[in-house]
C-alpha cells in the first residue's frame, strides 16, 4: 500500500471514529446552554472564534459543539468532526464526497436532537448549513445562519427556503439585510469583522518597512497585482496582468511592482508564470503578506472576491479585472441580478473604482485605469475619502453585535 492511501485511509478511519464518538457524546445540563456551530472554511472559523468569545460574554458557562477548525478549537470548542471534511470546492469533488457529508450531516442532526441545543448557527457554507438548520428548526431548534449566501446576487429563489430555515439572519453587507428585510426574514446587519480587524489610517511606510523592501521602494510607485488564490484565476489572470506591467512600464518609470502568492502552490505557479517575463522588468513575487502589500501600494490590480473589500478598507485605489470560462460567463450573466462584482461598487451603489470583465479585461484597458490614478491625485483623493465613509458603515463591532443578536433569540422564550 502506498504512503498515500494509507494516508486516506487513516483520514477515513479518523472521520469513522469521530463520528461513532459524536452519536455517543451527550452534554451535561449544568456546564450551561449548549450552542451548536458548523463552519466548514477558514474564514468561517476566524468568524466563530470572535463569536464564541462575545458570546461567553453573555453566557460563560456555555459549551461549544459542531464542527470548527483551529482558531475555534483554541476558544475550547468541541468539534465532533474535522473541519476540512467540508471544504470541498468546484464541481466535481463536492459530488465524489457526497456520501460522505451527507452522513456528516445526518449524524450531526441525530447528535443536536440528542443534545438539544439552545441554538444552532451555522456559519457560511449554505450548501451545507441551510439543509442541516432547516431539518433542526422542523424539531423545535432555533437556528441562526451567520453570512448571507449571495442571494440578492443569483438564484433569489433560495430565499424561500432560507425564510423556512432559519429564525434569523446575521449580514455582514448592509444591502444583504435590505435584501432579507424586504423578504421579512428576521436580519441583524452586524457588519463585517475585517473593518473591526483593519486600522481606519493605513499606514503605507510602515507597511514598506515591514516587507524590507528597503532602497528599492525609494522614489516608487508601487502597484500591487493579486491575479487570485486558486489556479485557474491565476492562470487566467496572471499574463494579463504580466503584460499590463509591461505596458505601464514604458510609459511611466519608477514603477515597482508585488506580488503576493496565497499559498505554496501558487507560489510555484506565479514562479514559472513569472520566469517568462523579461528579466528588467520591475516585478517581485513574495510569499503570503498580502495585507502588508495591499497597504504599501499606490494602487492594486486585483481579481474579484473579498481582496477587494480588503484594498478598500485599507483605502488603496484599485482596478478590478476578472475573466472566466467562456461557458461558466455565459451562464452566469444570465442568472446574476447585480450590476457589479467588486465589493466597493456593490456597497456604494455606483461603480466608483473601474472594473473589467471578460473580453473588456485587457492589459491596456487595465494599465490606463492604473496610470489614471497615479496620475490624477485628486480623483484618488476622492476615492480614499468615499472608502473611508464606507469602512465607517461596516465597522459595527461584527462579533459583539452578532452576539448580542443571538442572545436575544436564546432569551426570548419558546418559540
Amino acid at each position: 500500500m502506498s504512503q498515500q492511501d494509507q494516508n486516506s485511509l487513516s483520514d477515513q478511519e479518523n472521520v469513522i471514529a469521530l463520528a461513532q464518538a459524536a452519536d455517543s457524546v451527550s452534554v451535561e445540563e449544568s456546564k450551561g446552554p449548549l450552542i451548536g456551530i458548523v463552519v466548514g472554511e477558514t474564514s468561517g472559523d476566524m468568524l466563530g472564534a470572535g463569536l464564541i468569545r462575545a458570546l461567553r460574554v453573555h453566557f460563560p458557562n456555555a459549551v461549544f459543539q459542531g464542527i470548527g477548525g483551529p482558531k475555534m478549537l483554541a476558544e475550547g470548542f468541541d468539534s465532533l468532526f474535522p473541519q476540512d471534511r467540508l471544504a470541498v470546492m468546484g464541481l466535481v469533488e463536492p459530488l465524489a464526497r457526497l456520501p460522505e457529508l451527507l452522513n456528516i450531516r445526518r449524524r450531526l442532526r441525530k447528535h443536536f436532537l440528542a443534545n438539544r441545543p439552545a441554538v444552532f448557527i451555522g456559519i457560511d457554507s449554505p450548501d451545507f448549513n441551510l439543509d442541516l438548520e432547516l431539518s433542526l428548526r422542523r424539531e423545535g431548534i432555533k437556528t441562526v445562519h451567520y453570512v448571507s449566501p449571495s442571494v440578492w446576487a443569483w438564484r433569489q429563489g433560495r430565499i424561500k427556503k432560507i425564510a423556512r430555515a432559519v429564525d434569523h439572519m446575521l449580514a455582514l453587507l448592509p444591502f444583504e439585510a435590505d435584501f432579507y428585510r424586504e423578504h421579512k426574514v428576521p436580519v441583524t446587519y452586524v457588519g463585517h469583522p475585517l473593518a473591526d480587524q483593519i486600522p481606519l489610517e493605513p499606514d503605507p511606510a510602515a507597511a514598506v518597512q515591514t516587507l524590507g523592501l528597503g532602497e528599492r521602494a525609494d522614489n516608487k510607485k508601487i502597484i500591487a497585482l493579486m491575479p487570485g488564490s486558486r489556479s485557474g484565476e491565476v492562470a487566467r489572470m496572471g499574463p494579463v496582468f504580466w503584460q499590463m506591467a509591461e505596458y505601464c512600464s514604458s510609459r511611466q518609470k519608477n514603477l515597482l511592482f508585488l506580488v503576493p502568492s496565497a499559498n505554496k502552490e501558487r507560489h510555484e505557479q506565479l514562479s514559472e508564470q513569472l520566469k517568462a517575463l523579461s528579466p528588467q522588468l520591475p516585478i517581485e513575487l513574495i510569499e503570503g503578506r498580502s495585507h502588508q502589500i495591499m497597504e504599501a501600494a499606490d494602487v492594486v490590480v486585483m481579481a474579484s472576491g473579498t481582496t477587494t473589500l480588503e484594498a478598500m478598507l485599507f483605502k488603496r485605489p484599485m482596478v478590478i479585472a476578472y475573466k472566466l470560462t467562456t461557458l461558466t460567463f455565459w451562464l452566469l450573466s444570465r442568472l446574476v441580478k447585480v450590476k457589479y462584482i467588486g465589493l466597493p461598487n456593490l456597497l456604494a451603489g455606483k461603480g466608483i473604482v473601474p472594473e473589467f470583465i471578460q473580453d473588456r479585461a485587457t492589459p491596456v484597458a487595465i494599465g490606463d485605469a492604473v496610470l489614471n490614478y497615479l496620475n490624477n491625485p485628486s480623483t484618488t483623493k476622492k476615492l480614499l475619502s468615499t472608502f473611508t465613509d464606507l469602512h465607517l458603515a461596516l465597522k459595527k463591532n461584527a462579533d459583539e453585535t452578532a452576539a448580542s443578536a443571538i442572545a436575544d433569540l436564546i432569551n426570548r422564550g419558546e418559540k
